[in-house]
């Protein structure tokens, strides 16, 4: 299936999909692959370690030739000097999330790059267009990560969002293949995002344990876990997240502390596991190429069923 809409020309892509920039996971081992099969790749800096991006890009550069974005996760921002060091990447595209699109928009925009800001909400949204953004992510809360503690639905905020902005959107929070990517292009959106469905597959750099617990959750496997004055994190159900669920410890600092086990040990236990309840969706651990693929081969059957079942 050819793809050409505002998203594909924007972007410089074949396929309006889109790796999203998990800290420590966005990274060039996986972001190749996504761009290899024709969709986004993404390189994270949320981890804060801007000397280790700097290399992860110039990997990715040994290891494609197709484009690939950068996200600025403005929270988690070290370097007041953030947007210079994207911009000297070479990028084209970048990310903005975790703060206000006034930061870091036009002085991006002004060194020529196009800017998608995430939002969570409809109000956030039309803050974003009015600080001149090219595209939004609108992400609903079933996403996994950091998320705003009132969370809305992707099929409450997406068609909300779409009624009233003229920007393209992408759309992330239960997206893992091409039966709601469909759903998500009817509900206005012109390409989507996938998280935790990038998080599981074979070249991300995660311990398999953990790619393993997101084969194995069920839809009501995860929880949103809401420390104070801190954003909220959507995360698989363990005996350690049940704890921080009913107040035992705090979230963020979990986060933090378990990062290494978890992340690379497998220690699942040792802290917080960031996940999408569409990890109760995903039954498999398979290459990029294959998530991608079979994701546009469903989507191209599941609208031409639909419109072969219901069109007049």
């Amino acid at each position: 299936m050819k793809f050409d809409n505002r998203i594909t020309r924007m972007l410089g892509v074949e396929i309006p999909i889109v790796q999203a920039p998990m800290g420590w996971i966005a990274r060039s081992q996986l972001a190749a692959a996504v761009s290899n099969s024709g969709a986004l790749g993404m390189i994270e800096t949320s981890s804060g370690e801007l000397d280790v991006i700097h290399e992860e890009i110039g990997k990715m550069r040994s290891l494609t030739d197709k484009p690939f974005c950068v996200n600025i996760a403005q929270a988690f921002v070290r370097d007041p000097n953030i947007v210079d060091f994207v911009v000297e990447q070479g990028v084209k595209v970048v990310t903005t999330s975790a703060g206000s699109p006034t930061k870091y928009t036009m002085p991006l925009k002004d060194a020529g790059l196009t800017v998608f800001h995430v939002v969570p909400t409809l109000r956030a949204a039309l803050k974003a267009v009015d600080a001149g953004v090219d595209g939004l992510v609108v992400e609903g809360g079933e996403g996994g990560g950091f998320k705003n503690p009132s969370e809305v639905s992707t099929m409450v905020l997406l068609p909300l969002v779409r009624s009233k902005v003229d920007v393209p959107i992408i759309a992330a929070g239960g997206i893992c293949d091409g039966a709601s990517m469909a759903a998500a292009f009817a509900l206005g959106a012109e390409g989507v995002q996938m998280g935790t469905r990038m998080v599981s597959a074979l070249e991300s750099p995660i311990h398999e344990n953990w790619k393993r617990a997101i084969v194995d959750a069920a839809e009501t496997g995860t929880v949103m876990l809401k420390p104070e004055g801190a954003p909220a994190l959507r995360a698989l159900r363990t005996e350690r997240t049940d704890r921080l669920e009913a107040g035992e410890g705090n979230a963020m600092m979990a986060l933090a502390q378990g990062q290494h086990q978890v992340y690379f040990e497998g220690d699942l236990e040792a802290g917080v596991a960031l996940s999408g309840q569409v990890a109760g969706r995903i039954e498999s651990v398979v290459p990029v190429q294959q998530i991608i693929g079979s994701t546009v081969r469903e989507f191209a059957a599941t609208i031409k069923g639909l419109a072969g079942t219901y069109a007049a």
